[in-house]
């Protein structure tokens, strides 16, 4: 590549969900920041988090929250992992508020819900729209630095790397055009792996882009098989993303039925092991569907606390105050991925990873509710700190290799896709291979 492809900064984060962003936000102002996203800013999974985020509200509850955490994973978490997210919990919350997130209140005070596989209410939450609401202030925030860049309808097609170490990436431009972004350290937050699926609640474009450039380069991964499957999606004939029932509306009364709406399963368990129930109850029934009742649930409490999911379930000919809606099951959030430390960092050097992408074993084999946005933003910010430990700078390797880059082996996009999609999935399914026979 010619030197006018060539773009340099201190620390390149590609994803704009809260982990890209909270990371950039603690990086030292001092340095470079370059965020890239494939779509638009708004177009992550973050802002589609429905339910909450899980706190730590007093050290009475710290085993409680422990052992939640881990008996949903099926306690395959990482206890270093799981006490670290735990900890870290209310500080990240009160900088959260700082900067204006606007978690649901009474009386002044912070308000709790709960959901499946919580011993007590621990989730703070903004109507059913909390991801949106976290998400649209971090990147409010991000947008007022001087020190930060974001890039939006840029897609990283490979990592810029010699000898276990990263120096940056290269990047297509909505236009097309490659360039070559040199940078001393580098972040993957490029989010979940829902749109290697056909029923999936995640953004069809998230296709595992840091998993497919991991293998490409031996980047450790680990537990790529723990796919999770929220229990409740709003079952429809059309194409698309699934519309996600927020595990909240269960955690405040409401109940699934069988087609001879009987309640079926005890609503709070942990979600694969209500998704495995609703499955057998669905193949039981003869339906593609069971349904979810919220007759439970004053009406004017849906109305301010589930808005999104009333009016959208509208829009699909139900009322949720006067009768239920028909859902299913489908594919949610990813467990594993790219392997971890406890500060971001993985088995490349300056190369980091955060949020969905990542793995450190906080979760086990199976997610608690609302422990996933908690997650990403206590691990992006350790990293972001790793990273500010350091002097940066773009070293004559980088520029060497950079300019060697061959826009031509980048040239078909489509295909280019299509093989790190097939790569990725053949990876989960050798891993599930590898699992079945130990």
């Amino acid at each position: 590549m010619q030197n006018n492809d060539i773009i340099e900064t201190d620390v390149l984060i590609a994803g704009t969900g809260v982990a890209g962003l909270f990371s950039a936000l603690y990086l030292s102002p001092d340095r470079r920041v370059l965020i890239i996203t494939k779509e638009e800013c708004e177009h992550s999974d973050s802002f589609l988090a429905q339910g909450g985020i899980c706190v730590l509200r007093g050290m009475e509850d710290y085993d409680s929250f422990f052992e939640d955490t881990l008996k949903a994973g099926h306690f395959e978490n990482s206890p270093a992992a799981v006490h670290t997210m735990i900890s870290s919990s209310r500080a990240v919350i009160n900088q959260l508020v700082a900067f204006g997130v606007p978690f649901e209140r009474e009386n002044g005070n912070l308000c709790y819900t709960r959901e499946g596989a919580h011993k007590v209410p621990r989730i703070l939450y903004h109507q059913d729209t909390t991801g949106d609401a976290i998400t649209s202030c971090l990147l409010k925030e991000a947008r007022k630095r001087s020190n930060i860049t974001i890039m939006e309808h840029t897609t990283m097609v490979d990592l810029i790397a010699e000898d276990n170490h990263c120096y940056g990436a290269v990047v297509r431009l909505k236009d097309g055009t490659l360039k070559s972004v040199l940078a001393h350290d580098t972040i993957l937050a490029t989010g979940g792996i829902g749109g290697l699926y056909s029923h999936s609640t995640n953004f069809p474009h998230l296709t595992g882009d840091g998993l497919a450039l991991s293998l490409k380069h031996n980047v450790a991964l680990q537990n790529i098989d723990y796919i999770q499957i929220h229990p409740t999606t709003l079952y429809s004939k059309k194409p698309g993303r699934r519309f996600l029932i927020s595990e909240s509306v269960r955690g405040e009364g409401a109940i699934l039925l069988n087609a001879a709406g009987e309640r079926f399963v005890n609503e709070l368990q942990p979600r694969d092991i209500v998704a495995k129930a609703i499955f057998k109850q669905m193949e039981l029934d003869g339906k593609p569907y069971v349904r979810l009742s919220l007759e439970k649930l004053d009406r004017e409490m849906i109305l301010h606390h589930f808005p999104t999911i009333y009016e959208r379930c509208l829009e699909e000919g139900y009322d949720v105050t006067k009768e239920p809606v028909p859902v299913v099951p489908a594919q949610h959030y990813f467990m594993g991925g790219i392997k971890i430390d406890l500060e971001g960092r993985t088995s490349m050097r300056h190369l980091y990873a955060a949020g969905e992408t990542a793995c450190n074993g906080v979760h086990g084999a199976n997610r608690l509710a609302s422990n996933s946005l908690l997650e990403s933003l206590v691990f992006a910010q350790r990293a972001a700190f790793d990273i500010n430990c350091r002097k940066s700078h773009i070293s004559d390797t980088a520029v060497k290799l950079a300019k060697a880059v061959s826009p031509e082996q980048y040239a078909d996009g489509e295909q280019l896709k299509k093989t790190y999609r097939e790569q990725v999935l053949a990876a989960i399914e050798t891993e599930k291979g590898h699992k079945n026979h130990e």
